[in-house]
């Protein structure tokens, strides 16, 4: 007689990535170490199979929606390179990448604390006497748009204060934040 496999309800990535989420997290919370076995970082093999075994995740699900948590900063990837020796006593490299929860994605689940980086510290305006001002965090426009700088300076504060989601607040503020550009 054939083995039936247990079927269930089709979860969306969003469920999917909530599930992920909170695995990462409560091995933070739970860990004795910062990696291996009870550590709160862990290789994917492991992450992989803790999750096919507590909600039957498929390796492609937990794939997929782990990108998506590393791109959105929820979940970071830590890389250990290590040097073996080979039998002719060639060094050969190996890295073994670990996943853990970063302090964003603690956030996303317990909700901003104390120890919270806000992404707007106030509105700081100070001009430098070569027509560029520094707004806010250190963002430097050009005289002639100090009018636009200190507008999308007052829109990120309004954003980070309102009452919308973490996520969509994040998502606002990157569209607004001025790029680094020369």
């Amino acid at each position: 007689m054939a083995k039936t496999k247990k079927s269930r309800a089709p979860l969306g990535n969003t469920e999917i990535r909530r599930l992920m989420l909170h695995y990462f997290y409560e091995r933070n919370k739970n860990a004795t170490s910062s990696k291996g076995k009870k550590g709160s970082a862990v290789k994917i093999s492991d992450v992989k199979r803790e999750l096919k075994a507590a909600h039957g995740l498929a390796q492609q699900e937990v794939q997929s929606n782990l990108t998506y948590l590393i791109s959105q900063g929820w979940v970071e990837e830590k890389p250990i390179e290590k040097m073996f020796t080979a039998r002719g006593g060639t060094m050969i490299p190996s890295t073994t990448t670990y996943f853990q929860i970063t302090a964003a994605g603690i956030d996303k689940i317990e909700g901003p604390g104390e120890f919270t980086n806000p992404q707007s510290h106030g509105i700081k305006i100070e001009a430098t006497g070569q027509n560029i001002i520094t707004l806010g965090d250190g963002n430097q426009v050009n005289a002639k748009f100090g009018e636009l700088g200190e507008a999308l300076a007052e829109l990120r504060d309004a954003i980070t204060t309102s009452d919308a989601a973490e996520a969509d607040k994040l998502s606002l503020v990157a569209d607004v934040q001025p790029s680094n550009r020369s």
